[in-house]
Formats: C-alpha cells, structure tokens, sequence
C-alpha cells in the first residue's frame, strides 16, 4: 500500500468550510428548484470544481464512508451532473490509499441507443456502492440513483454529500438504514458565514 502523507483531518474540514464560504455561498434573492424564493444559495459544483476543494471533499467522504478499505464500499457513483468531479476524486483517493474502486455516474433518463442504460462507467453486479451528490435537499436525485444502481444488480451500502440542506432528504434515504454521510449541514455553513438559520 502506497505511504499516505501526514494528513490533519480537522484542519482539511475547517479548510474545506473556508472554500465552500467563499466559492459556494450567496447571498441575495434566489429562485430554487422547487419555486420558493430563499435569500441564500448553495452551489457546491463551484467547490467541487476547485482542484483543492473537490480533493478535501473525496479525502473526507472517503473517511466517513470507508470506501475502499476492506469491508467498505467498493464502487462509487452518483447522478450526473452533480457527482462528476467527486467520483473522479474518490476513484483518485481510494488508488492514493492502496485500493481500486469501480467507478460511475447515473443518467436522469437512459439513452435512447447504445445499452439504454441509465449508468455510465463501471459497475459490477454485487458492488458495495458508495452513492454521492453534492447537496442533499429532499433527497430524490439519490433515490432514483439508488433504483437504478439495484436494476443494475449493485448494491447501495451507504450515500455521501458534501452539504445536507436539511430539507427532508436524510430521513427520506435513510429509511432503510443506510447510512447517509455529509461532510457539512446548511446550518453549519450559515453559522460560519454569520448569517441567522431561516426561520
């Protein structure tokens, strides 16, 4: 197993915050999704999209999740968009730790040609699947990754984000007890930029 350099958990979390406040947070007036306004936004891809930032984000869920060592997930994946760059760096972070994980992405929708399927990359059948996003709001982007990872014959041992906006989706996936890893709460990330919860 290759040598890890010296590593600080603590101080990679408290750097990771301070990259997220800086390239992930806005304040203002914001449309979502859903159509409610909210005068704050959270765009994780643009932290998940900083070389440093997306590198902290896969060490951390690797820790939390295991993925990789020998009784942990052994596949990574996620629904496009979201996902990409942090598949990419946990595929990187579980090879840095001595371990080779499959690794994917989930289409919305499968492909009208070629294998008409809804997973991109490799995936074994059997596969432990660490299934990650970069928010978790209610949490039905990671449940209809979830389905399809089962159609494929996989299964999913635990979910990931880098923020949980509190918003329902952690009750909702972990209904059947699988664990649901967030590196950061909506609350923790308000908190630290001095901004009050919403009420």
């Amino acid at each position: 197993m290759p040598a890890m350099e010296p590593r600080d958990p603590s101080a990679e979390r408290s750097r990771l915050l301070a990259i997220l406040l800086e390239r992930s947070l806005r304040f203002g007036k914001f449309k979502l999704a859903s159509g409610a306004e909210s005068d704050f936004y959270v765009d994780v891809r643009k932290t998940n999209l900083d070389p440093e930032g997306v590198r902290l984000v896969a060490r951390l869920l690797a820790d939390l999740s295991g993925l990789g060592a020998p009784h942990g997930p052994n596949a990574v994946g996620g629904p496009t968009l979201g996902a990409d760059p942090m598949v990419t760096a946990l595929g990187l972070e579980a090879l840095a730790r001595g371990a080779a994980v499959d690794c994917f992405l989930v289409r919305k929708e499968a492909k009208g040609h070629g294998t008409g399927s809804r997973i991109e990359g490799n995936l074994s059948s059997g596969a432990r699947v660490l299934l990650v996003d970069d928010v978790l709001t209610q949490g039905g982007s990671l449940e209809s990754a979830a389905a399809a990872v089962r159609e494929s014959g996989a299964q999913v041992s635990a979910f990931g984000c880098v923020v949980d906006r509190e918003a329902g989706g952690r009750a909702r996936l972990g209904q059947s007890t699988i664990p649901v890893h967030a590196l950061y709460t909506l609350a923790e990330l308000l908190k630290a930029a001095g901004r009050p919860l919403p009420s």
